[in-house]
């Protein structure tokens, strides 16, 4: 079997070679090609291998709309008999790998994205505590600035990261039933979408990110966006909880964990959005038609306590199997656990919600505004514009 994860850099990409491996070592007659591609590349070359003939055994999967828009190929396999006798134990979580209730796919993590701090910062600008409110940030932004500190970096270079603010601004302006029923309708006529695009525009005025950040990239050297938080050249970051693992990779601090801490997005006055929401999803796997019964059964082997244990214990995700949620001893790392638990919705991200073509034309126009061009508008008709040619 083949297999393409986005475990380009340690710890991930030793924990997949090892459970390759271990299963290969309990299945002898079972090979598994691991073939780590970075995570930016799965979205144009996914779609193009499904229509191809030449695709993986297994390949990273995101569910949501993303994964639907995938059915169309022929080539993703339906996993609902093979799962059924195990997947129940992830709880609810599965149910996004699943498309008309068939399970095309299966989660090993979940993620809820949030800030990354650094505690040195903080303390050297003088903030006592996490902002709570997005007035709070507005000032603790204003501080980081007054000490010469880079308050928040962004790796707008792979433009996804854009994609996060507008969303949570949305998050917090958006009710819940307006959430619920508006994206999967691929329809934003709510004003709370526009007022999502008019905190941004507000907040991106303060010029909160680093210097040249439209050319900085994510993950991908010390200059990212994630190494610039992990060596102190900036004091926050909103990203995912699989920010930990990616800035230890990029930095020389052994401190790194002690120096870092995580709070949620703050709640944004007037808005009519629950502040208990959160914007998150999950990393799992489909496997291709013509694979052999031990995909499915190597699926099950990565959500087994002894690898998810693995991927509590190096901070690569949140467990997706609840059983090792005892692994998760980073404190930063137990902090977004317990809000995620204790969410009242955590909503997927946009981009995989929508049908694969929707959400990157809703990504692109979100970052065509970041770099300045576009306006709330823009990004609120963008989905509109791309859906017209969807299968919803």
């Amino acid at each position: 079997m083949t297999w393409w994860h986005n475990g380009t850099s340690d710890p991930l990409l030793t924990v997949w070679q090892h459970a390759a491996d271990a299963y290969h070592a309990a299945h002898p007659n079972v090979t598994i090609k691991v073939d780590p591609i970075q995570n930016e590349q799965f979205q144009t070359k996914v779609p193009l291998a499904l229509q191809g003939s030449d695709f993986p055994t297994i390949y990273q999967q995101w569910g949501g709309g993303q994964e639907a828009s995938q059915l169309s190929s022929g080539k993703v396999l339906d996993l609902s008999a093979a799962t059924s006798g195990w997947v129940s134990q992830l709880g609810p979580a599965a149910a996004a790998w699943q498309v008309n209730g068939k399970q095309y796919g299966v989660p090993y993590d979940l993620h809820v994205v949030g800030f990354w701090y650094r505690k040195d910062l903080f303390a050297q600008a003088g903030i006592t505590a996490p902002p709570a409110t997005l007035d709070d940030l507005n000032a603790d932004v204003a501080k980081l600035k007054s000490a010469g500190l880079a308050p928040i970096s962004i790796g707008s270079k792979d433009r996804w990261p854009d994609a996060f603010w507008w969303e949570y601004f949305a998050v917090r302006e958006c009710s819940l039933n307006t959430l619920k029923t508006q994206i999967p309708a691929l329809k934003l006529t709510d004003g709370c979408w526009k007022r999502a695009g008019d905190d941004l525009t507000a907040f991106l005025a303060t010029k909160p990110f680093q210097d040249s950040f439209l050319g900085t990239p994510a993950q991908q050297g010390a200059g990212s966006s994630a190494g610039l938080l992990a060596n102190g050249k900036a004091a926050m970051e909103l990203q995912g909880d699989w920010e930990l693992g990616t800035m230890t990779s990029l930095t020389s601090d052994k401190n790194l964990a002690s120096e870092v801490g995580w709070f949620p997005f703050p709640a944004v006055t007037g808005g009519q959005g629950d502040p208990g929401v959160a914007l998150g999803g999950g990393d799992g796997f489909s496997c291709t038609v013509g694979a052999p019964a031990a995909c499915a059964d190597f699926l099950k082997y990565l959500d087994d306590q002894d690898v998810q244990s693995q991927i509590a214990a190096q901070g690569i995700g949140l467990p997706v199997n609840p059983a090792a949620a005892s692994s998760l001893t980073d404190p930063a790392l137990q902090s977004a656990f317990q809000y995620s638990h204790s969410a009242s919705y955590i909503q997927t991200y946009f981009d995989i919600a929508m049908p694969t073509n929707v959400g990157q034309a809703l990504d692109s126009a979100v970052a065509d505004f970041f770099a300045g061009k576009g306006s709330t508008q823009s990004i609120i008709d963008s989905v509109s514009k791309a859906s017209s040619g969807s299968d919803k």
